[in-house]
């Protein structure tokens, strides 16, 4: 038997684990772990008090050290939203559907970053540094990347999935109306009302446990094409 020239010697095709939608049930807890904690723990702004960095230093450091895990989480995440789209990705929407993804997380490790300076900050001279305009500075930077560049590539995000998925047909249409919705309300509201950060992680926990479920009922499918199949050979063979 020879063998075709043209053909790699292993042709293994990498297929998505299905255990890979569970990355973002895992990112939509850790992140929102952190933004509980950091909403307990750092006062909104103005005005620039400064017993947090004291009194609530413990969860605030908590928050920063999930940040990692959760963006390893979210790359998951938005790895399995492109192997459940497979050929119908569409160029022109994928690259801004991964390139809010990018920023997104870039500025979630920026704000976490700021947090964390701000925190070393104090521990190394805590008077010093809450009397200077450096400490109302990293408040400041604190407030717009989480409430203004996060939520806003945030909703870019949303708006470009759901575009997606509108095009596609891969998700229900409540849930495409309903990312469409709730990416508007980000980016044009999310500033203003600190709760509004959590939509987020809850709208990936949402859109996780839907591809967790398509992944099952695939897997029932498919078991079942197979026990039809050995039964129709079954039957071949005793006619």
């Amino acid at each position: 038997m020879t063998s075709d020239p043209s053909r790699p010697i292993t042709q293994k095709e990498l297929r998505t684990p299905r255990s890979a939608a569970w990355a973002g049930i895992l990112f939509a807890l850790l992140f929102g772990t952190g933004m509980v904690l950091t909403f307990l723990s750092i006062p909104p702004a103005p005005p620039y008090e400064t017993s947090w960095l004291t009194e609530n230093a413990g969860r605030v450091a908590l928050a920063v050290s999930l940040a990692p895990f959760a963006g390893i989480a979210f790359l998951w995440f938005v790895g399995v939203i492109r192997s459940h789209l497979g050929e119908l990705e569409d160029q022109l929407f994928s690259s801004v559907f991964f390139g809010s993804a990018l920023l997104y997380l870039a500025a979630y490790f920026v704000w976490t970053t700021i947090i964390a300076a701000v925190l070393a900050s104090a521990n190394a001279d805590p008077d010093a540094w809450s009397n200077t305009g450096a400490y109302i500075f990293g408040r400041t930077m604190i407030k717009v990347m989480g409430g203004v560049v996060m939520l806003r590539m945030a909703g870019v995000f949303m708006f470009s999935s759901s575009t997606i998925w509108l095009r596609t047909k891969v998700m229900p249409r409540w849930l495409v109306y309903l990312s469409m919705g709730l990416a508007l309300v980000l980016l044009i509201g999310g500033g203003a009302v600190r709760p509004l950060r959590l939509v987020f992680p809850v709208w990936v926990f949402v859109v996780s446990l839907f591809l967790l479920r398509t992944n099952r009922l695939a897997d029932d499918r498919g078991d079942g094409d197979s026990g039809d199949s050995e039964e129709g050979d079954g039957g071949e063979d005793s006619g």
